[in-house]
């Protein structure tokens, strides 16, 4: 087990800890549990609580504990159960249609002044803005083809195995946020690339 993993769970059964009863509860030194804390930090698995006084003066001792992000909840599964059920004894084109409607509902959220009409350029680095904003990792480059979109993480890696739907949803999703013909060329890992990210052509 790393030093992190043992804060993780250091802080899993206590609750709330300062720095010093970290290291005090697991021997480490303080300077190791200050850099371990500013990573998992950094990492959104920790979160400041707040701070106490030991005495009437000085500055106050900041306590740490788990983040949401860290303690985890059941919204794969949810989403596994509800994904399921919506697509189940559909046809094909019936289930397309469930997942295009779901893309465009999402864009809506994120719907900008159409009338502006910004330059292709502009257009992607606001929607690489947006997808930033619902934890995708994204960024653009141009091609020979055509400019890229790059998601260095999936949101819903968790289910994506099991409902490769989700693909088609975000190039469905690509589509309603540029206005344009979006087609997935790879996913993280996969063939043909092998790639540390997902691969989107617009066209």
């Amino acid at each position: 087990m790393t030093a992190r993993q043992r804060i993780l769970e250091y802080l899993g059964k206590q609750r709330i800890a300062s720095a010093a009863q970290i290291g005090q509860g697991l021997n480490m030194s303080a300077a190791a549990v200050r850099h371990h804390l500013s990573v998992l930090l950094m990492d959104g698995r920790i979160v400041w609580i707040g701070g106490k006084r030991k005495e009437s003066r000085g500055r106050p001792v900041k306590l740490y504990g788990l983040s949401d992000k860290s303690i985890g909840d059941n919204l794969p599964l949810l989403t596994d159960v509800v994904l399921t059920e919506l697509l189940k004894d559909r046809s094909s084109e019936k289930r397309n249609e469930a997942i295009n409607a779901i893309a465009r509902i999402l864009a809506l959220g994120f719907a900008g002044d159409d009338a502006l009409n910004p330059p292709m350029a502009k257009r992607l680095a606001i929607v690489v803005e947006k997808l930033n904003e619902l934890h995708y990792q994204a960024r653009w480059e141009a091609g020979a083809q055509g400019p890229r979109i790059l998601f260095a993480h999936c949101p819903y890696a968790a289910i994506i195995e099991k409902h490769p739907e989700l693909c088609r949803m975000d190039e469905a999703f690509l589509a309603e946020l540029t206005g344009i013909s979006v087609h997935q060329l790879a996913k993280i890992g996969g063939p043909p690339l092998g790639l540390p990210y997902c691969v989107f052509q617009a066209e």
